[in-house]
């Protein structure tokens, strides 16, 4: 299909595939939430326990999808959504920030978890497939808010690679440290993707497309339905 225009038929499958796609997310991040909460009691890892709670943010994020989608016109939700996906950005920074500093300050030493590493293993392996999945929908579809809760999901596989690396390394020599100070550079990152999604800046030009046959006027610089800015 042409990159300028879509068809409401298009449009509406689009908008179904970011309706499910919100759903995996939310049912796979509920699952890891509970099993990394539960290892990292086992543990008494800080890292798996926060990883878990972060888990729960990203739920969170894709529930404003499934509120935006299941609208019988998703684009007047649009504003509000990328609202509450900054918010959830912002929840996100926050707790990593805090569990990173306790981290680092405690001092506090782990026991090794295998199902933490499995469990980060296997976000990895998912995460970047939804990310993916994402994107190309929120490109096609033109929604700034896709494009943010793909966003979201991408910090959340560098937060498993940051936490596989943290296990491995606590398990392997007891570099403790390594995993909270990974951890508040990406705080650093979702602070800044916060930001631009509160002020909508995810994509400035991914308004709706327009209908099959109608004009389109676009931005300088753009390809599709969306900036190819380097978010997409």
């Amino acid at each position: 299909m042409s990159a300028s225009l879509l068809t409401p038929e298009r449009r509406a499958v689009l908008a179904r595939r970011s309706l499910w796609l919100a759903y995996a997310t939310a049912g796979y991040n509920l699952l890891e939430g509970l099993v990394a909460i539960a290892a990292g009691a086992a543990a008494s890892s800080a890292a798996l326990i926060g990883f878990g709670l972060d888990s729960f943010v990203e739920v969170s994020s894709a529930a404003v999808l499934i509120w935006q989608f299941r609208s019988r016109v998703p684009e007047d939700r649009e504003r509000r959504a990328l609202r509450l996906i900054g918010a959830s950005f912002f929840a996100l920074a926050a707790w990593v920030t805090f569990d990173a500093a306790r981290a680092l300050l405690s001092g506090g030493d782990a026991d090794a978890s295998p199902v933490g590493i499995g469990l980060a293993v296997a976000s990895l392996l998912v995460m970047p497939l939804l990310v993916r999945a994402k994107r190309r929908t929120g490109r096609e579809l033109g929604s700034a808010t896709v494009m943010a809760d793909s966003t979201q999901t991408m910090l959340c596989t560098y937060l498993s690679a940051v936490l596989l690396v943290g296990l491995v390394l606590n398990a392997a020599w007891g570099w403790s440290w390594a995993d909270p100070i990974a951890a508040l550079a990406i705080a650093g990152v979702a602070v800044k993707e916060g930001v631009e999604a509160w002020r909508g800046e995810h994509c400035d030009d991914c308004a709706p497309l327009p209908a099959a046959g109608l004009a389109v006027d676009r931005s300088p610089g753009c390809a599709d339905g969306c900036c190819s800015d380097g978010k997409a």
